[in-house]
C-alpha cells in the first residue's frame, strides 16, 4: 500500500505600495491569508467551476485607529469565516486582466511566475490607482482626517463569484496612506503557493 503524501501546501503573501513615478515606497510588508476561503478558491479554480480565481482588489479605511497624539492601533486582519470582509471597504478595482470590467488590463493584471525546478509558484497582482481615481478624492495628500474614504489602511484580494461579491482571500492592514489627485499609487501583490518541503519565503 502506498503511503500518504504529507508534504502539504503553504500560501503566503507580500505587498508593496508605492508611487511608480517617484519610486517612493509607502508600504512593504507581508499579509494574512484567509486559509478557508483560499482552500475553496483553489478547489474551485482547479475544478474549472467558473469561479474562485482572483478578480479584484478591495481597499478600505477601517483597519486602524489613530488617537489625537498620532499613535496608531492596528486591528487584527480578518482571516476567519467564509463571509469575512474588510473592516470598512470604500473602493474596489478589478485586477483580472481577462475580465471585461477591467478598463486598463495593461496596468491592472495578474501574472503567474514560476521557475522550473522550484517547488513554488507566484501569483503576481498589479493594481494602479491613477491620478483621477477614485472619484471624489481630495486634491492633495495633506488631509488630517484619517477616516476619509480614500485614506486607505487595509486591502485584500477578492475572488470572483458570478452570484455575489466573492470571497476575501487575503487581508493586510498598514499605516494610513492617502490616495489623492496629485499622486499615483501602485500595489504589487505577490501570493506564493508552495510545498511545505523546502519553503522559500517571498521577498
Amino acid at each position: 500500500m502506498q503511503g500518504k503524501d504529507l508534504s502539504g501546501i503553504h500560501v503566503e503573501g507580500h505587498i508593496k505600495i508605492w508611487d511608480p513615478e517617484s519610486a517612493e515606497v509607502y508600504i512593504n510588508k507581508r499579509n494574512a491569508i484567509h486559509y478557508e476561503n483560499m482552500s475553496i478558491a483553489l478547489a474551485e479554480s482547479i475544478a474549472d467551476s467558473g469561479q474562485g480565481f482572483i478578480n479584484a482588489m478591495a481597499f478600505g479605511n477601517g483597519g486602524t485607529n489613530v488617537d489625537p497624539t498620532g499613535i496608531i492601533t492596528y486591528l487584527t486582519p480578518n482571516s476567519t469565516g467564509t463571509n469575512a470582509s474588510l473592516y470598512n471597504e470604500t473602493y474596489r478595482k478589478i485586477v483580472n486582466d481577462r475580465s471585461s470590467g477591467n478598463l486598463d488590463p495593461t496596468r491592472n493584471r495578474i501574472e503567474i511566475r514560476h521557475l522550473t525546478g522550484t517547488n513554488y509558484t507566484d501569483v503576481f497582482v498589479t493594481c494602479l490607482l491613477d491620478y483621477g481615481e477614485p472619484s471624489g478624492q481630495e486634491a492633495f495628500d495633506n488631509t488630517s482626517d484619517n477616516n476619509s474614504a480614500y485614506v486607505f489602511d487595509e486591502l485584500g484580494l477578492v475572488s470572483y463569484s458570478p452570484s455575489g461579491e466573492g470571497r476575501l482571500l487575503t487581508h493586510v492592514i498598514f499605516h494610513p496612506v492617502q490616495k489623492s489627485l496629485n499622486r499615483l499609487i501602485q500595489i504589487d501583490y505577490t501570493v506564493r503557493i508552495q510545498s511545505l518541503t523546502g519553503l522559500s519565503e517571498v521577498a
